[in-house]
């Protein structure tokens, strides 16, 4: 992988608290543009304004999650919201894991030495566990993100604990060579 490559990786989780109030934004962004084209136009225009408001709605839900994201870049991990953006030193970084989350989940996470971070930690990923080969575009996108969160990881000699049997599914059914701890 080179420079260029590695320059920039994008992850993170959007916590459900969010994902509550962007979906509600979602649809009060529906509401309104649907609310409004039938108030100026007549009750005639309910599909109209049903298909207008959708329209704003999903934009407003891909910009909302869009900015929601965490970016390993070179220098810095950059955590960004709608409203704010922080940087986090890759100094901060003690270690990395990959084990199960309180959903049965597994999540990849950073943990963090000082900052104001909730339990010290970063998670840059959670997703449902791996019990099959890729088979869909989301499976697919995840596959990517672990193994470009490994190689950034890797390159910034970040060591890296991983269950042995997250570590055994990964290789198996992604081809993905467990990651290792320097």
């Amino acid at each position: 992988m080179d420079g260029k490559d590695r320059a920039m990786v994008r992850a993170g989780v959007v916590p459900g608290q969010r994902v509550l109030v962007y979906g509600v934004l979602g649809v009060v962004a529906t509401a309104v543009v649907c609310g409004g084209i039938v108030g100026a136009f007549g009750v005639n225009r309910v599909f109209t304004g049903l298909f207008a408001g959708s329209a704003v709605g999903i934009a407003v839900l891909v910009a909302l999650f869009g900015r929601d994201v965490v970016v390993l870049g070179e220098q810095a991990i950059s955590r960004r919201t709608p409203l704010h953006e922080s940087a986090i030193a890759w100094d901060r970084v003690v270690a990395g894991r990959f084990t199960l989350d309180e959903r049965a989940r597994w999540a990849l996470a950073l943990d963090l030495s000082g900052g104001d971070e909730q339990h010290g930690e970063l998670v840059l990923l959670s997703i449902p566990p791996v019990v099959r080969p890729v088979s869909n575009a989301y499976e697919h996108r995840k596959r990517e993100q672990v193994a470009q969160i490994r190689k950034m990881l890797r390159h910034k000699r970040i060591p890296v604990t991983v269950l042995p049997e997250i570590a055994g599914a990964l290789h198996e059914h992604w081809k993905l060579a467990p990651p290792t701890a320097h």
